[in-house]
C-alpha cells in the first residue's frame, strides 16, 4: 500500500488534535501565519457544511440508539 506524504502529515495532525490539543492549536496558528493561503475563507465555508452533516449524521445515529 503506497501512502503518500499528505496522508502522514493528515494522520499525524489528527493524533496530535486528540492527544495535544494545546500544540496542535499553536501549530495550526503559526501555519496561519505563514501561510494563510492555505486557510482561505471558501475552504472554511465548505468545513462549516462538513461539521453540520457530521451532526446531522451523529443526532440520526444517537436515535437510531435509542
Amino acid at each position: 500500500m503506497l501512502v503518500t506524504l499528505d496522508d502522514s502529515i493528515g494522520k499525524i495532525l489528527v493524533d496530535l488534535q486528540r492527544d495535544d490539543p494545546d500544540t496542535f492549536q499553536k501549530l495550526m496558528k503559526r501555519a496561519r501565519k505563514e501561510n494563510p493561503e492555505l486557510f482561505e475563507d471558501d475552504i472554511d465555508e465548505e468545513n462549516k457544511i462538513i461539521d453540520e452533516y457530521n451532526r446531522q449524521v451523529e443526532e440520526y445515529n444517537k436515535k437510531l440508539d435509542n
